[in-house]
């Protein structure tokens, strides 16, 4: 049966405009914060490359242990709730400070709250749509938390003409989406309740863990290989300003890759409900390489435009499935601890992937950085296929 936008429980719809409001606030700053850090601060692109790696890998490694707590408590939203006001009340510390350590500990900060957050709301995706619409549920999940990636960097863009390049101006008025996201979450979903039959274990027990199985093993090793192809867009932002974009305009590049990100989501998510997910993620992959291929040898806008297009369309075409992937391998009791798992293993590739991208860049060059990222994604997209080869001479 075809799923469509009716079907989705209202409470996905909330929690997507939660995602939304966040990543507004978010994106106002992440926007800005590659040019603030090299140009303001002076600092260089392997320790952009540091810095960023360890921002979004400590996210990502949180979210084991937010995850396996939202299982054993059997409750999701009162830390998605946490995760989110850190990552509201962080917004303050990038508009006051005066030097990098501030800065740095503003970005650790919102994204531990990222990492108390992300598990337990996409378990509480999971646990919430119907199994049959899943994928379109985590797909319109995303493209509206794309919605706002896109606004937050436009709007970054408008306010730095209009204020003349104050940086610290534009990080302030990132602080009201934030607040507005927690409240609408206090206020806005309910949870499911526990199954009056359910007992409460420890879900990081050996036991347990076995339970997750080899299936959930091999979404788990994907998903890791997959980040290492992918890694911070704070990349992206520094080869259009290489390539001469005006200061202002550069945060363009980012409404431009979440613009197709966001529409490509919903559309793609409904299509993981119908279709194979290793031929769907195999096709994410081609069109990663060609956008690697497309920033390394980028001279000027139509290329450069048409490289982050592509990025946007591999996201939508991949990071709605590999959610779906680990909904669909992993128990319903551990959904969390299997996120945490997922999201663990994925945070330590994307710390390798960002500092051996700044290194690549400091080093060889910025086309450097992409040749590698399109190098992983074949390396994964090789992986994929052999992996289905060895299922299909199984099942013969």
């Amino acid at each position: 049966m075809q799923s469509t936008p009716s079907k989705i429980p209202t409470g996905i719809w909330v929690l997507g405009f939660v995602s939304m409001l966040m990543d507004i606030s978010s994106e106002m700053v992440h926007s800005l914060l590659p040019m603030f850090l090299a140009g303001t601060l002076g600092m260089s692109m392997l320790s952009i490359g540091i810095i960023e790696g360890l921002a979004e890998s400590t996210a990502l490694i949180v979210k084991v242990f937010s995850g396996a707590l939202s299982d054993w408590l059997g409750k999701r939203k009162g830390l998605a709730l946490v995760g989110y006001a850190m990552g509201a009340f962080s917004k303050p510390l990038f508009a006051m400070a005066s030097g990098a350590g501030l800065v740095v500990a503003a970005r650790l900060i919102d994204r531990v709250g990222k990492g108390i957050r992300g598990a337990p709301r996409d378990a509480l995706v999971a646990d919430i749509a119907p199994p049959d619409i899943r994928g379109a549920a985590f797909g319109l999940r995303q493209s509206l938390d794309t919605v706002g990636a896109f606004l937050g960097p436009l709007l970054a863009t408008g306010l730095m003409l209009l204020w003349a390049n104050d940086f610290r101006a534009v990080f302030w008025v990132a602080v009201i989406p934030g607040l507005m996201a927690v409240a609408l979450l206090a206020w806005g979903v309910r949870e499911p309740q526990r199954h009056s039959g359910d007992k409460r274990t420890n879900p990081i027990k050996h036991d347990n863990l076995r339970r997750l199985g080899a299936a959930y093993g091999w979404v788990v090793a994907l998903g890791a290989i997959f980040t290492l192809a992918r890694f911070s867009e704070a990349f992206l932002v520094l080869r259009a300003q290489q390539l001469g974009v005006a200061m202002a305009w550069v945060p363009l590049v980012m409404v431009a890759m979440n613009l197709v990100y966001s529409a490509s989501a919903y559309p793609f998510g409904k299509l993981s409900d119908r279709v194979s997910h290793s031929a769907l993620l195999g096709w994410g992959l081609v069109v990663l390489v060609a956008s690697d291929v497309l920033l390394a040898t980028a001279t000027g806008w139509p290329a450069l435009l048409l490289g982050v297009a592509l990025w946007g369309i591999h996201m939508g075409m991949t990071q709605g499935l590999l959610a779906t992937m680990v909904a669909e391998t992993a128990p319903s009791d551990l959904r969390g601890t299997a996120y945490g798992v997922f999201n663990l293993a994925s945070g330590l590739a994307l710390l390798v992937a960002s500092v051996v991208a700044g290194w690549l860049w400091d080093s060889f060059g910025s086309s450097a950085t992409f040749w590698a990222g399109g190098a992983f994604a074949t390396l994964c997209l090789v992986a994929l296929m052999a992996r289905s080869l060895t299922k299909n001479r199984r099942s013969c």
